[in-house]
This record gives C-alpha cells, structure tokens and sequence, in this order.
C-alpha cells in the first residue's frame, strides 16, 4: 500500500486527538491538516486552533457549522419524527454525517489522500464517520488510530504525552468522569458510573436543564410557528434554524424538559448505558407531531410511521448518505408541504403538553367532528353498511368456528 502524504484529522484540541495528531507524525510521517467543527457544542472552539498552532500544524480549519447542522441534517431528521428504539433522538448520530462530509470537503481542497477520527473500535461512531466518507468518496483512506495502537487507557495517553512533550489541559482534573458529546441537539454522558446501569445518574452530572422537580411552579407556554414542516418562528419572532434550536434549549432546559436514561443497543452489537439531554429537540418532536395530527392525511401519517423506525436506523447506523435514506428523504419532504401553521405548548417540571394548534391546511372539519348537531355533514346511518362490510370476513371465519383461540 503506497505511503500517506497528508491526512485530515478531526480534531477537538482535548488529550485524544492530540496524541492523535502526534501518532500520526509518529507513524505516518505525513503531513496533518486538522478540523474542528463547531457544531454548537458551547465554550470557545479557537483554543483548538491555538493547540494546534502550539504542535506545529500548518492547515487548520475551525468551522462555524451550525446553522448547516440545523438546517441540512437535525430539520429533515424531525420532519419524519424520528426516534431510535422508541427514545433516543439521535443528537449524537445525527451530526456525524457532517463531519464525514467536511472531512472529505477538506481533503480535496488540501490534496489530502487520507481522513483520520478518534472514535474507538467499541462504538458507532467510527461506522458513521467511515461509511459517510466512503459514501462521498471511495477511494478515500480512513486512519483510526484506537483500532490500529497499543494505548488503549487514559494513562498510557498521559505518558505518551508526557513523553512527546504535548501540552494536557489539567484544569478539570485528571480523569473526567464520563465521555460526553455535545452539540446544538444534545448532550450526551457514557461511562464511568453509568456502565452500571442500575446506578441512578448523580444530580450533578446534567448540565443543560434543572432537575424537574426543581422546576418553576409556573408553566412556560410557547408557540411555534411551522412552514412545510419546520420551525420558522418561535412566539411571533422569526429565527434561523441554530437559533430556533438554542432559544428551545433554553426554554426546555429552563423546565427541566428532554433529560433521558437509557440502554439502547449499538450496530456494533454490544449494549450501552447513556444518559441524554435534547431539551429542544423533545419540544421539536412533540410539537411536530401536533401539527402533522391537523394538516397530514390519515394514510400519509400512518405510512410515515410506519417508516420512521427504518429511517431512524439508518441514521443510528450511519447510512445518512444512502441512496435508500435520501429516497426516504424525498418522501417524507414531500409530505410536509402542507405542515405549516402554529402549535402552542406548556412546559412545565420536565413535561411537554400541546394545548393548542391551528393551521389554514388544517384537515379537521368541525361540522363533520361535531357532537352537535352537525347539519347534515355527516349521515350516522352510513356507518351501518361501513360496519358490516368490515365484519364479513370475521362473520365468515366465526361461521366456520375459526375464532382465532
């Protein structure tokens, strides 16, 4: 296999990824470009920059993605509802086809032959991001050091480091209690003492919302505005998507609203404990639903549910860029047309209520709903004919003592 000239590594400025890029010095002999991606993960992205500079790296890139990673990736995601395993909502899974994608966007226009990622060989993560990158680009060279060194804990990185003369930043102390993504979606918490999982989670360990029971007294009310299915406005103000998702953070941290504990099950195959704030995504999910009850054909509804556990693997899976998801894609972007108008909900000690809705695609006719007097609008007689016609096949099977017990 011919040598490695460049390589494009993403890069968090934390100790992994610097032991990483000096690995790569150290065992490639090529050059580095790195790229931190500013996905809304909150503090200050240029300290990588600086880390980098500190090493001698020449290329760097820092990219302000938010407003792509809303717009492009966690919009489309929420138009279908998706939800994997009937909890998660996939704020890790979802951002990593973006990486894969700036990635491969920097190799070429830096002539890199190669990518590198500091996922381990245990999780997801490192089929995203490989099965992005040679969904973009086939041809592509993927280096992940977790599954090719011998430095396989958290000291035997302090000693390399040490020994290479790389910088650690200490001031959180030396061992860190969990492994912790985040970004404008969520933020995530694995490991330590959650790999057991009957351990309740410590109260100090969630960082985005109150506990609910610390909650205000008093109920946040809000309305979101939708067109073709996405947030526009958020009480009368209109926002950019990035926007539209901090300012519900806020609203649903505020009440304690999107924390989750779950055991989900990995592509890889193993099982794994993770704890889960989305604040502003479960008010995304529930309001969306909402509005789609009003303006979504029956059928149209019931098919998109069918779909969403299919689409949200997928995306848990890492197959974002797939002809068979971007085909889902165009269905479900089809349905949404007429999903606009408003949902108003109460937030209130961890919960999201719905409480009102409206919309001038709106398909609920109060005439026909009635338990009024409905004027004509409907024939209750009609319903005898709809009934037996129903019941023939079950008249039949009972007839012939197939009761089905």
């Amino acid at each position: 296999m011919t040598a490695i000239k460049k390589v494009v590594l993403a890069y968090s400025g934390g100790l992994d990824t610097s032991v990483i890029l000096q690995w790569l010095w150290d065992t490639y002999h090529c050059e580095v470009v790195t790229f931190t991606a500013d996905l809304g993960q909150g503090g200050e992205v240029e300290p990588a920059r600086e880390k980098a500079q500190s090493m001698g790296v020449k290329e760097i890139y820092i990219d302000d993605l938010r407003e792509e990673f809303v717009r492009d990736f966690v919009f489309p995601m929420f138009r279908a509802n998706t939800i994997y395993e009937g909890e998660y909502l996939l704020g890790t899974a979802i951002a990593r086809p973006l990486i894969a994608k700036r990635l491969i966007d920097i190799a070429r226009a830096t002539g890199a032959d190669a990518i590198a990622h500091g996922a381990t060989g245990k999780g997801n993560d490192q089929v995203r991001f490989e099965l992005g990158a040679y969904a973009l680009e086939p041809g592509i060279r993927v280096i992940a050091p977790w599954r090719e060194w011998d430095l396989n804990s958290r000291e035997s990185l302090l000693a390399y480091a040490q020994h290479r003369g790389i910088p650690v930043d200490r001031r959180h102390g030396e061992v860190d209690p969990y492994s912790m993504d985040a970004n404008l979606l969520h933020i995530s918490y694995e490991g330590g003492l959650l790999e057991d999982p009957w351990l309740e989670p410590p109260k100090d360990m969630w960082l985005w919302s109150v506990a609910p029971e610390d909650a205000p007294n008093q109920p946040t009310y809000v309305d979101l505005d939708y067109r073709c299915g996405d947030i526009v406005a958020i009480d009368g103000q209109s926002l950019s998507p990035a926007s539209v998702l901090a300012r519900l953070n806020e609203l649903g941290g505020a009440n304690g609203v999107g924390r989750i504990d779950i055991v989900e099950n990995r592509y890889v195959g193993m099982k794994s404990r993770g704890c889960y704030e989305t604040p502003g995504g479960t008010i995304m999910l529930t309001a969306h639903r909402a509005i789609e009850s009003l303006t979504l054909d029956r059928e149209v509804a019931h098919l998109k549910d069918e779909l969403m556990p299919r689409y949200a693997s997928l995306i848990y899976n890492g197959y974002w860029w797939s002809p068979e998801r971007e085909l889902l894609q165009n269905l479900i972007d089809a349905s949404q047309a007429p999903v606009n108008g408003t949902v108003r909900v109460k937030l209130y000690k961890g919960n999201v209520s719905v409480v009102g809705r409206r919309s001038e695609d709106s398909l609920f006719d109060a005439e026909i709903a009635t338990f009024g007097d409905d004027a004509g609008a409907y024939n209750q007689q009609d319903a005898e004919g709809f009934i037996k016609l129903n019941a023939l096949r079950l008249r039949i099977a009972a007839g012939k003592g197939r009761h089905g017990h």
